[in-house]
C-alpha cells in the first residue's frame, strides 16, 4: 500500500500570472487543487519542500494529503512546471482522489532476469521499446514499479505489456500488446571486432 505523505499549503485568494510571481517572490510555489465535482482551489507551498518532493522521484505517483489552513485533501500530482533555467518549481496541479476512486498513472518497467538471457549471452543487446505503462489502480495501491523478465529470452524474442504479472487491482490501460522489450541481434561493428580479436589471437 502506498503511503501517504503529509504536507502543508495555505490558501491563494490571487491567480493570475501576476499574484503567481507575487507568490514565488515570497519562496512559495503556486499551485491548484482541482477535481472531484468540487470547484478549483487555488494553494501556496513551500518552494524548497515541493523542489525536494519533484527531484525525489516518482512525484507523479505519490499520494499526498494537502493540510490548507487546517482541511485537509487527498490528492495526487498531476502535473508540473519548472523553471528552464532554475529548474525551480513554478506551478504544480493536484487531482483530488477519494476512497474507492481508481485513476490513470504512468509507471516505469523495470528488466530483470538479464543474467539469465541465452540470447544476451551469444552477443545480442537488450533494447527497451518503453520505460512505462499506463495502468488504472486505486490511488494507495500504486506500485512503485512493475517488473519483466528477460530470462530465457533468445534473439529476435520481444516482450510485449501483456507479459508483465500485475498485482492484484491493477490493469492496464496501454494498448494491447504494447511491445516492452526486444533482444536484438549482434551488430556488424560487434561481430567484426570480435572476428579482429580471434585472428589476433591466432597470431
Amino acid at each position: 500500500m502506498t503511503a501517504v505523505k503529509q504536507i502543508q499549503a495555505s490558501a491563494r485568494a490571487q491567480v493570475g500570472k501576476g499574484a503567481a510571481r507575487a507568490v514565488r517572490r515570497q519562496g512559495l510555489t503556486p499551485a491548484v487543487i482541482y477535481g472531484a465535482g468540487e470547484a478549483p482551489q487555488a494553494i501556496a507551498l513551500n518552494a524548497n519542500q515541493t523542489r525536494l518532493m519533484i527531484y525525489a522521484g516518482h512525484f507523479l505517483t505519490t499520494l499526498l494529503e494537502i493540510d490548507v489552513d487546517g482541511k485537509k485533501t487527498r490528492v495526487i500530482p498531476r502535473d508540473y512546471q519548472l523553471d528552464p533555467v532554475r529548474d525551480t518549481p513554478l506551478h504544480v496541479d493536484f487531482l483530488r482522489v477519494a476512497t474507492g476512486q481508481t485513476i490513470k498513472v504512468q509507471v516505469p518497467v523495470h528488466v530483470v532476469g538479464q543474467e539469465d538471457s541465452p540470447g544476451l549471452k551469444n552477443g545480442g543487446t537488450m533494447q527497451i521499446v518503453e520505460h512505462t505503462v499506463e495502468i488504472d489502480v486505486a490511488p494507495e495501491s500504486i506500485p512503485d514499479f512493475l517488473e519483466v523478465s528477460v530470462a530465457g529470452l533468445e534473439v529476435g524474442d520481444t516482450l510485449h505489456s501483456n507479459d508483465i504479472k500485475l498485482p492484484a487491482g491493477v490493469s492496464l490501460t496501454s494498448r494491447d500488446n504494447l511491445t516492452l522489450v526486444t533482444i536484438v541481434p549482434p551488430t556488424v561493428d560487434a561481430e567484426a571486432e570480435a572476428a579482429a580479436e580471434t585472428e589476433a589471437a591466432k597470431a
